[in-house]
């Protein structure tokens, strides 16, 4: 959002029991961590709200994972409970096998009743292992807590020749704050304890992610409602903005941020490019259409002396399917006729408003091609990126091709070339396919010239 960097802090948050299996004694430890998913130098324009909604109440135990919206989109993070804990003396012989069992509480730092834990048991030997590893098989790892409603039974899974077992569960709406007592047991027998960590329930949140200094038309406005309280019900809600082209419907997202909050509901529209600047109100509203709170938030256009009013634009770069985007180069690219070439635009500062419009065009591709944003790790630190796969029509002719990128609502233009070659060509890479060219056609030039003079030669032979 203008010159908006988004803060990342992606922390594995896991706490860690080692409980003995057939040891002596055995040792806890816990690390901690979480993830964030707003981006630096938005507002967050959310505050608590005490409205209650009507509707049908969204399930406990194992509900479905929920997402926090972001303007630029958003990774999946692990958050955890914490938990500490010890190992109950073994029942086993001294000649019995000894198995490291590692217990994993992730979550959030401290859970909130209602929310989804993910409850991880490594190290047990899996069912029918038993005579091979000269233990006991495993059939039945269960997990209870007073925070639990019932008690947990775990699923097997094998990733790598290791087995896990591991299974969802939602803190119990009752639960109080404080720490509590888990018990892993295995087949019926208590193989540990540890303790989980829980805090108060809070009021339900509206919240609308946005620049401090204003969104920028054509920018994504994140929407968010918390609505994990106890007695909160329904599942529609809809946010109304004269900023917005329609009514927004917030819904339960499975796949984000907040996976662990199975009453999030969220939305990221897109503002027009013709919205106007000023302070608009965001209402949202419950199932029954009743107003449930209101937040404001500025849209405003970039201006002459704003970062992002021209930026600064690199490219466009090119580069090969093989090859990574540091590799990109603003040289003549050689490429074949009917084949691929990846198109880079680098930008410091670029505008949110048109990062999903970026597009690159040349006579010689298929169409024009979008630029993505790159919001992989390997772009962590780097200047804001965007490129996309170009396809080379099979009909172009050999030759240099412009290829141009405008940006900042056209306040922007700048234009590299591609080198396009044969379609038997020896595939893609800079500048080389300039000498090449050259080198045929130089070639050609030279037989042509030498079979005229042998013509005239042979003529006047034949004249003489």
């Amino acid at each position: 959002m203008g010159q908006t960097k988004r803060a990342r802090a992606a922390v594995a948050v896991v706490c860690v029991g080692i409980l003995g299996w057939g040891a002596a004694s055995g040792t806890a430890a816990a690390t901690a961590g979480h993830h964030t998913g707003r981006p630096a130098g938005h507002h967050d324009a959310g505050h608590h709200d005490t409205g209650h909604h009507t509707g049908h109440t969204a399930p406990a135990g194992h509900a479905t994972p929920s997402a926090h919206p972001a303007p630029t989109g958003h990774s999946k993070p692990t958050g955890h409970s914490k938990t500490t804990g010890h190992t109950k003396p073994p029942r086993h012989t001294a000649s019995s096998s000894r198995h490291a069992v590692r217990v994993e509480v992730n979550g959030s730092f401290d859970a909130r009743p209602g929310e989804i834990v993910d409850l991880v048991v490594t190290g047990l030997p899996a069912a029918g292992a038993g005579a091979a590893g000269g233990g006991a098989a495993v059939r039945a790892v269960v997990v209870t807590s007073p925070v639990f409603p019932r008690p947990v039974r775990l699923s097997l899974a094998v990733e790598g020749g290791q087995s896990r077992y591991a299974a969802h569960e939602a803190v119990s709406l009752t639960a109080k704050a404080g720490r509590h007592p888990v018990r892993v047991a295995v087949d019926g027998r208590v193989v540990g304890h540890g303790r989980v960590r829980t805090v108060a329930a809070k009021r339900p949140e509206f919240r609308v992610v946005a620049d401090r200094t204003g969104a920028r038309p054509g920018e994504r406005v994140g929407l968010s409602f918390d609505d994990l309280y106890p007695g909160e019900q329904g599942t529609s809600f809809t946010v109304r903005s004269r900023a917005f082209r329609a009514p927004v419907q917030l819904r339960h997202d499975t796949g984000g941020l907040d996976w662990n909050n199975p009453r999030m509901f969220t939305a990221a529209p897109q503002l027009p490019l013709n919205v106007a600047d000023g302070t608009y109100e965001a209402v949202l509203t419950g199932p029954d259409g009743r107003r449930v709170a209101a937040r404001r938030f500025m849209v405003r256009a970039a201006r002459p002396g704003d970062s992002d009013y021209v930026g600064k634009g690199h490219g466009p770069a090119f580069f090969d399917r093989t090859s990574r985007p540091e590799a990109a180069t603003t040289g003549r690219f050689r490429v074949e006729a009917g084949g691929t070439v990846r198109v880079l635009w680098s930008d410091v500062d670029p505008d949110a408003g048109e990062e999903e419009r970026l597009t690159a065009v040349s006579a010689a591709f298929d169409a024009p091609v979008p630029l993505r944003r790159d919001d992989s790790k390997a772009a962590d630190g780097d200047d804001p990126r965007f490129y996309g796969p170009a396809r080379i029509r099979n009909d172009v002719r050999p030759g240099s091709y412009p290829v141009t990128v405008v940006s900042h609502h056209g306040r922007v233009k700048k234009t590299g070339h591609v080198l396009v070659t044969q379609a038997d060509g020896a595939g893609g890479g800079p500048g080389s396919g300039l000498l090449l060219t050259g080198a045929g056609a130089g070639v050609a030039a030279l037989a042509a010239v030498g079979g005229a003079m042998g013509f005239r030669r042979r003529q006047r032979a034949r004249t003489n």
